[in-house]
């Protein structure tokens, strides 16, 4: 019997008694369901300040016209990298993390549906992490072993993949890098981890929730964790086929994707009819983050649930009909080309009727500007922006003009850094105390929101406005005359990069010698009727602790 928070929290100076075992050993062996959510959460933050430094290597480079930092082929590695490690390894392991933790909460379950599987499935991705940078950490390991006199060839034989995240054929089937191989194997590895979770998060909700947890009143963000893991369950097997399709073409003389075989399209064909959804798999969570976070800090509860989840579904449905408008440019059937401009553009309505709702419950509303709305409200904000050029993109004639080049690029981001990431540190902040059993330093949250918004809007928007006049992205050097507004988007980046600094130390620091919590209503939720069940739950843990205190 040792003493450790039984919720897997921290609460220095509150022991009591558990049967978990202390330690390492703990976090190896563990199948509670609050435990590998921490774990997920803590591999995602790892992965996502690994794949941020990328960014930041990317943007040194671009921050002159010429190629003075990094050579073409480290640069095409860093944004390829930067690529897998955000999508793989970063946003989908973090939505993940909060659903393992929270959805057996909020709907009144006491594990998930099978416990083993999932902490399989999170055990699966550090070694995918591992074979998709392999190229560096070989390296690193080789040059290592060589200052000590010991040389291995094969260590160097394996340099980072420049083939871009989305692998297109053939450069990506001709390249003789082996490491490719290793990216590949790695890729699908990362999709039956998810997979599996996917499966998990269905079985659980179907089956474990509580006599009073009906689909009436089921919370919004498990409808969004439900819908997004329906989307997984279609869009990931068809990834994993292709990636070993690509392994076989590479090793074992198949021609899936070669000229005299299947073609180059096919992979785009296959690769995007993942690769849409995907986008869909990752800001689904995201927007049912805020919306179950906005309402606690609007003083009213959420505009339209019964809208809100309808939407949900119909962008699940819709989304496995968008794929091909990412190659619009690629010379398809003209009539073929028009039916997927039309599903693009009618999955707009969908995530307008979101966004008009986040609006009109923080209409008229007690506003609180905590951190966790600051994130909330921000990430409204860059989905607007990120949802409005994705609407331009969606339509063929101005899709021929800007594809490829840096308009895609910060429209992407807006999505991705701006709604995504923004969800994710609002939801930091506003379970914080329950994860943990302390409070955090708000002032640092508030400022740590406040620069993120400015940050995203000065790194993104000037490639809105460099993609309009027509560069191309993935070029390591450019014109002169795009000098001022690269610059501009460095400088946001520079400011995103400090706000994370700064969030990462609120969090440290926050965890070992924050305010201890000894009242669950923490954001006062019980004056607007939102005292929601995971909270109801902290407030039974905190009694027990209390209980048992020593």
């Amino acid at each position: 019997m040792r003493s450790v928070a039984a919720d897997g929290g921290y609460l220095s100076g509150l022991g009591f008694e558990s049967e978990k075992p202390a330690g390492l050993f703990r976090w190896l062996t563990t199948v509670d369901h609050k435990d590998i959510g921490v774990l997920y959460i803590a591999f995602a933050a790892g992965a996502a300040l690994w794949g941020g430094t990328d960014a930041m290597m990317i943007r040194t480079e671009l921050f002159t016209a010429g190629t003075d930092v990094w050579s073409p082929e480290t640069y095409n590695a860093l944004f390829t990298a930067h690529g897998f490690t955000m999508l793989f390894f970063f946003a989908t392991p973090a939505f993940t993390g909060l659903a393992n933790y929270f959805i057996p909460i909020l709907i009144g379950a006491d594990d998930m549906a099978f416990p083993r599987i999932n902490a399989i499935a999170f055990w699966l991705l550090p070694p995918s992490l591992l074979l998709v940078r392999g190229g560096l950490v070989t390296e690193v390991l080789g040059k290592m072993l060589a200052a000590v006199g010991v040389r291995w060839e094969l260590l160097f034989s394996l340099e980072p993949p420049t083939t871009g995240w989305t692998l297109y054929t053939p450069h990506s089937a001709l390249l003789a890098n082996p490491q490719v191989d290793l990216v590949l194997l790695g890729l699908h590895l990362s999709g039956l981890a998810t997979v599996m979770a996917a499966i998990n998060i269905i079985v659980t909700i179907f089956t474990e929730r509580g006599e009073n947890v009906t689909w009436s009143n089921l919370d919004i963000f498990s409808w969004t964790l439900l819908t997004t893991s329906g989307i997984i369950l279609f869009a990931f097997p068809v990834l994993g086929s292709s990636l070993l399709m690509l392994v076989a073409d590479r090793n074992f003389g198949t021609t899936f994707f070669a000229v005299d075989g299947g073609g180059p399209i096919l992979w785009q064909h296959l690769f995007w009819f993942f690769g849409h959804p995907e986008v869909y798999i990752l800001v689904l969570p995201a927007f049912g983050l805020v919306s179950l976070i906005l309402p606690k800090f609007a003083g009213r509860k959420l505009f339209g649930f019964k809208f809100i989840v309808y939407s949900t579904l119909a962008i699940g449905v819709l989304s496995f009909g968008v794929w091909a408008h990412h190659m619009f440019s690629t010379g398809m059937d003209p009539r073929l080309r028009s039916s997927f401009m039309a599903v693009s553009l009618a999955i707009a309505i969908p995530s307008a009727v979101k966004t008009f709702n986040w609006m009109a419950t923080l209409w008229g509303g007690n506003v609180r500007w905590a951190a966790p709305q600051i994130f909330c409200v921000g990430g409204i904000m860059t989905f607007i922006v990120g949802g409005v050029t994705g609407v331009f993109l969606a339509s063929i004639p101005v899709d021929l003009v800007l594809h490829d080049t840096y308009y895609v690029v910060g429209h992407f981001h807006f999505i991705v850094m701006g709604v995504i990431t923004f969800a994710a540190f609002a939801a930091s902040y506003y379970w914080f105390p329950l994860l943990t059993g302390r409070m955090f330093n708000r002032r640092l949250g508030r400022i740590h929101g406040y620069l993120s918004i400015v940050g995203v809007f000065l790194a993104f928007l000037p490639m809105i406005l460099i993609g309009y006049e027509g560069l191309p992205r993935r070029y390591a050097s450019y014109p002169e005359s795009f000098v001022p507004l690269q610059q501009v988007s460095s400088f946001g980046a520079l400011i995103i990069g400090i706000g994370v600094l700064i969030w990462l130390t609120n969090m440290v620091q926050s965890y070992r010698l924050g305010p201890i919590v000894t009242d669950a209503d923490v954001w006062n939720l019980r004056e607007s009727g939102q005292f929601s069940r995971e909270w109801q739950w902290f407030e039974t843990q905190l009694e027990e602790r209390t209980k048992f205190r020593r």
